[in-house]
């Protein structure tokens, strides 16, 4: 009996309860640690890819598709160094290149510190090479990415400003796409009746997909060369020749591919060239294309076009991230019920369209007597058969680097998704600079209510419930002792 009111005594001494309740603590204290610990060394020991999400405006950290397919199909060891001082390296830089080191084995990035291996960079570029600049190799074959490629600052002449934008992923995929190609696709480009020089965008654009360019005179040769992926004919301004014409034809029925450029001229028509569409059911309409509703013509001006675009390989892209072409300057192409099931197409003007039979001429946006009624095409694909192609735009002024700024882009896209359709190479569609141009985190309106449901609805039930149950067990403890 007396053992038990001593039993009774201690259980009731505060003092004795406070230091039991203490120690327990303690030790659960002890427990939570170790299992931080154990799960921050599990989850630090993971990719970058698991354990890092992009919500940035425009997806600055993320890969893209194409840049997977390039590194998934990758068979030979690709190396990236990256030249830069210690303590300089761009935290942009080091998250990208993490990125592809976790997508294939076959990606090694090496540090090289110009301080410690000064002549490093002289087998590669005679170049002063910038920290943070990089180099792509492969066996024999290697390709300098100089950090100004990587960060592009561009001038807007319109608003005297400057944008800037981080092209590293471009720049990266297009180098190892070129290291480890041995054959690159070649496009010829014709030349000898007024074509207008290719603009720089496209040229530019045209050496970052790793495509050899050539320039073509169809007077000095009997065919086109069987080395040639691809023919493109960009803005002539006089018509080619009936042989001229002939080869073309056989050359496109044969399996070549041919990409065309081509709007309204003011010395006249092209006759000649046009006939290779009229072939296929698809015949162009005299003067330039004028758009009446003020939701399908940009700026205040009816002859700069916002056609519609129909879903295919080439525009898809452009459709899902609801961007807009301006087509400036543009001949009407129309088709029948006689049209060719090979021709697909691309773009459309609205049914209020019409096109002003003066051209160049013109005096009046109105419709005139003699001006022909739309809609009309603008672009089409057609399949020639034995696997060759034509992809033509009925202007050429849309390709133009200012109204390519106009469109965000978007004009380029779509005339470098049409050459890679045509070449086979559809993993190489461009994949766009990422603006830079923000100041502040931007997130999706999804991303938003993750976080809002998460912080407001999630985590204080989790802490409730870790709270209720640290009471019940501490009751339970109580009870077990008395």
């Amino acid at each position: 009996m007396k053992r038990f009111l001593d039993k009774l005594k201690s259980n009731a001494d505060p003092r004795r309860q406070a230091l039991q309740g203490g120690g327990y603590s303690l030790v659960l204290t002890a427990v939570v640690m170790a299992i931080v610990i154990v799960c921050n060394l599990l989850v630090s020991s993971l990719p970058t890819t698991l354990t890092k999400y992009d919500m940035s405006a425009t997806k600055l950290y993320s890969i893209t598709s194409n840049t997977k397919v390039v590194v998934n199909a990758l068979e030979e060891d690709v190396t990236i160094y990256w030249v830069v001082q210690s303590g300089e390296e761009d935290d942009v830089i080091e998250n990208l290149l993490g990125k592809y080191e976790s997508l294939s084995d076959h990606i090694k990035v090496v540090k090289k510190n110009p301080d410690v291996y000064p002549t490093f960079t002289q087998q590669y570029t005679e170049e002063t090479v910038s920290n943070n600049s990089l180099i792509v190799e492969c066996g024999e074959r290697n390709r300098y990415i100089p950090y100004e490629d990587i960060y592009v600052t561009q001038a807007d002449m319109d608003s005297y400003s400057y944008s800037a934008s981080f092209d590293g992923e471009g720049a990266i995929t297009s180098a190892i796409d070129y290291v480890v190609t041995e054959d690159l696709p070649k496009v010829y480009i014709l030349e000898g009746h007024g074509e207008t020089e290719l603009p720089s965008s496209f040229s530019e654009q045209i050496e970052k997909e790793n495509m050899e360019t050539e320039t073509l005179s169809l007077l000095t040769v009997d065919e086109i060369p069987e080395d040639a992926d691809c023919l493109v004919i960009y803005g002539p301004t006089s018509d080619i020749s009936t042989e001229e014409r002939d080869m073309l034809s056989e050359y496109t029925q044969n399996g070549g591919k041919l990409l065309v450029m081509a709007g309204p001229t003011e010395d006249g028509t092209l006759t000649n060239l046009y006939t290779l569409l009229e072939e296929y059911g698809v015949k162009p309409v005299d003067g330039i294309v004028v758009e009446q509703d003020r939701d399908s013509y940009a700026f205040g001006y009816p002859y700069l076009l916002l056609p519609e675009m129909f879903s295919n390989d080439i525009t898809g892209a452009l459709m899902e991230e609801n961007y807009y072409l301006i087509f400036p300057v543009a001949q009407g192409l129309t088709t029948s019920e006689s049209t060719s099931s090979a021709v697909t197409a691309l773009l459309t003007t609205s049914d209020t369209s019409f096109s002003k039979v003066d051209g160049f001429d013109l005096t009046t946006y109105d419709k005139e007597e003699g001006d022909v009624d739309g809609p009309f095409v603008l672009g089409v694909s057609i399949d020639t058969g034995n696997d060759g192609q034509m992809v033509w735009f009925s202007s050429s002024a849309y390709l133009d680097d200012t109204y390519n700024t106009y469109s965000s882009g978007a004009n380029l896209d779509l005339t470098m998704n049409a050459l890679a359709d045509l070449i086979g190479e559809r993993e190489a569609i461009a994949i766009r600079s990422k603006s830079l141009d923000y100041n502040f985190l931007t997130i999706s309106d999804s991303v938003a209510s993750l976080l809002k449901t998460l912080m407001i609805g999630v985590f204080p039930l989790v802490y409730l419930g870790v709270g209720i149950v640290v009471m019940v067990r501490r009751k339970q403890v109580q009870h077990e002792t008395v």
